[in-house]
C-alpha cells in the first residue's frame, strides 16, 4: 500500500455498470472510481467478475452481452491492459522493435523527417525503461516467443505507455510466478502508479494486492460485497465473505518424521538438455540426485525457468532429451512415455498446469476421466464410468457436472477432474505442475487440501508438487530447490523454508516474507 489518501477527481468511473449474458448477470450494479496515482485492486473468487469490469473500462463486453450503467473515461484517459496471457496480445511474427516503433512513428510526425526516426526510437526505449525492461536494446531484435512471461508482460504495458495510458488494467500479473519475480512487478506497477497512472489490479494474489493496493474492492458473483482502503479490508474485513477469502490457509502435513523403506523414484546424475535451434543443445537442468518416499510429499520450488517443469517431466517420460536414471522402484524407467509399459505409465502420472488444454473440449468429462482406467488398468467401461463418477464425487465434483462439456467447467472444477483422471491409473507417483497457480484462494485452498489428504490416506501414493509458491511448498514433507537449472538445496519442508542454507534460498524466502507483509 503505498500512498496516502488524498481526494483526486476520477480519471475513470463506472456507475451501476450491469452485464448480463445468456440471461445471467455476470456483473450487477458495480460502481467504481479509479484515481490518478492510485492502485484498485479488484479481488474474489473465479467466476466472481473481475475481468469483465476490468474490460468496461475499456469498452470490451463478451459477446452477445447485454449492458447497462455509465462507463465514464476523462478526455484524455486512454485505458492500457495488460492481459494474464500477453504472448496473445502480441504479433508472434513481428520483432519488439517494430510492435513499439509503429505507436512511435505516429507521436514523431510532425518532426522534421530526419529527425523522426532517432525521435522514435528514444521514445521506445524510454518506455521500456518506463515498464521495467532497462536491457531493451537487446530485446528490440527478439520475437514474443524469445522472451519469458514477464518480458511479454511488460512489453504490453510499454505499448500502453507509449500510447499515452491514463489507466492501466493489469488482469492476473503475477500468476504462476516466484517471489523474485512477483517483487519486480509490484516495483514496475509501483513506478507505473508514481508517474500519476492510475492502476486497475485483477488479482486472486493477496501478498501482491497487500503491497500494492491503495483501494480494495471485493467481488461475488457479480456484486461488490465490501470496497474501500486496502489497510482497512485487509486487516479489518466487515463482510463474512471477506474474511473467508482472505483466510488462504490450507491444512498442513504431519510433521516429516524419518522416511521409511526403500525411495519409490529415484534421480541419479540426471543432466536435461533442450534443443537451441542451429547451436545444437544447452543444458538446462542437473540433478544429481534425488529421492521420493512412499506416503510423503515432495514439493519443487525455483524461479521461472529454473527447470522444475523439466524435472517434471523428465520423471513422467515426456522429456527424454537426458542423461542420468530415473528409477521406479529400483528399476530405471524409459526416458520416453512411448517406451514405457502400461504398469510404468500408470505408476507415474502427470498432471499439468493447463487444465483446460489437457481436455478434449468435444466429449464429456467423465468420459475422459474413465478412460484412463480403461486403457492403463484394462477395467471394462461400465465398471470404469462408475469409479470415474465415485472418483469425482470424493473431490467434489457431482453427476450433473461430471457429465458436462469440459468448456461449462470453472478452472478448479477442471483441476479436480484432471486430478480425478490421473488417481483412476492408480499411481505410485502423482507429479502435479503448477496446478493452483492462477487459481482464488478458496480454490487454490480447496486443491490443496485434497492434494494433502489423499497423501495421508493413500499411504502408497507419493506426490511431486511444482511451484513457484513458498506456501504451497510448506505444506509438503520436503523441499527441494531449484536455481538456474541446479539443484542448489533439498532436505525437510520446515528446514529448508525456515533456515535455508543456500543465498538462493535465503533470497526467495526473505522475499516472500516481505510481500506477505505488504512491503
Amino acid at each position: 500500500m503505498n500512498h496516502e489518501h488524498t481526494v483526486v477527481d476520477p480519471v475513470a468511473e463506472l456507475r451501476d455498470l450491469r452485464v448480463v449474458v445468456g440471461g445471467r448477470a455476470i456483473v450487477d450494479g458495480v460502481s467504481l472510481r479509479v484515481r490518478p496515482g492510485r492502485v484498485t485492486a479488484l479481488i474474489g473468487a473465479s467466476g466472481s467478475g473481475k475481468t469483465t469490469t476490468g474490460l468496461a473500462l475499456l469498452g470490451e463486453y463478451p459477446a452477445g452481452a447485454h449492458v447497462t450503467g455509465d462507463v465514464r473515461v476523462a478526455a484524455d484517459g486512454l485505458v492500457g491492459y495488460v492481459p494474464q496471457h500477453p504472448a496473445a496480445a502480441l504479433n508472434p511474427a513481428r520483432r519488439v522493435s517494430a510492435l513499439l516503433t509503429d505507436i512511435a512513428r505516429a507521436q514523431v510526425r510532425r518532426l522534421p523527417v530526419r529527425q523522426r526516426r532517432a525521435a522514435a526510437r528514444e521514445r521506445v526505449l524510454r518506455a521500456l525503461e518506463e515498464a521495467q525492461l532497462p536491457e531493451g536494446e537487446a530485446l528490440l531484435r527478439r520475437y514474443p516467443h524469445q522472451l519469458s512471461g514477464g518480458q511479454q508482460q511488460r512489453v504490453v504495458l510499454a505499448q500502453a505507455l507509449l500510447l499515452g495510458a491514463r489507466v492501466v488494467v493489469a488482469d492476473e500479473p503475477t500468476t504462476g510466478q516466484d517471489a523474485l519475480t512477483k517483487s519486480r512487478i509490484v516495483e514496475q506497477l509501483t513506478a507505473v502508479a508514481a508517474r500519476g497512472i492510475a492502476v486497475v489490479l485483477l488479482s486472486h494474489d493477496l501478498d501482491v494486492v497487500r503491497a500494492l493496493a491503495d483501494e480494495v474492492v471485493v467481488l461475488r458473483a457479480g456484486r461488490v460485497v465490501e470496497s474501500g482502503p486496502a489497510r482497512r479490508v485487509l486487516l479489518s474485513p466487515r463482510h463474512e465473505w471477506t474474511r473467508e477469502l482472505l483466510d488462504d490457509r490450507a491444512e498442513s502435513p504431519d510433521p516429516d518424521d524419518p522416511a521409511a523403506g526403500e525411495p519409490v523414484l529415484r534421480v541419479r546424475g540426471l543432466t536435461a538438455r533442450h534443443r537451441d535451434g542451429a547451436r545444437g543443445t544447452a543444458v538446462v537442468l542437473r540433478a544429481p540426485e534425488l529421492d521420493l518416499y512412499p506416503g510423503r510429499s515432495l514439493a519443487v520450488v525455483g524461479r521461472s525457468g529454473s527447470g522444475k517443469t523439466t524435472l517434471a517431466r523428465c520423471l513422467a517420460g515426456l522429456h527424454r532429451d537426458h542423461d542420468g536414471e530415473v528409477l521406479l522402484d529400483g528399476t530405471p524407467l524409459p526416458r520416453s512415455l512411448r517406451d514405457r509399459g502400461r504398469a510404468q505409465l500408470a505408476a507415474v502420472q502427470y498432471v499439468f498446469q493447463d487444465a483446460h488444454a489437457a481436455f478434449d473440449e468435444h466429449r464429456p468429462v467423465v468420459q475422459q476421466v474413465a478412460r484412463t482406467a480403461v486403457r492403463l488398468r484394462g477395467t471394462d467401461p461400465d465398471t470404469a464410468t462408475r469409479e470415474a463418477l465415485t472418483t469425482l464425487a470424493g473431490l467434489g465434483l457431482p453427476e450433473e457436472l461430471a457429465h458436462r462439456h469440459p468448456g461449462r467447467l470453472s478452472g478448479g472444477e477442471l483441476q479436480r477432474a484432471a486430478l480425478a483422471r490421473a488417481l483412476l491409473a492408480r499411481p505410485r507417483v502423482l507429479i502435479c505442475d503448477e496446478i493452483t497457480s492462477g487459481l482464488d484462494t478458496l480454490t487454490r485452498r480447496g486443491i490443496l487440501d485434497v492434494l494433502t489428504a489423499l497423501v495421508r490416506d493413500r499411504g502408497n501414493l507419493s506426490l511431486v508438487l511444482i511451484t513457484h509458491d513458498l506456501d504451497t511448498a510448506a505444506l509438503a514433507h520436503r523441499v527441494a530447490v531449484l536455481d538456474a537449472g541446479e539443484l542448489v538445496e533439498q532436505g525437510p519442508a520446515r528446514q529448508v523454508l525456515t533456515a535455508p542454507s543456500h543465498p538462493f534460498t535465503v533470497s526467495l524466502t526473505e522475499t516472500t516474507a516481505r510481500l506477505t507483509a505488504g512491503t
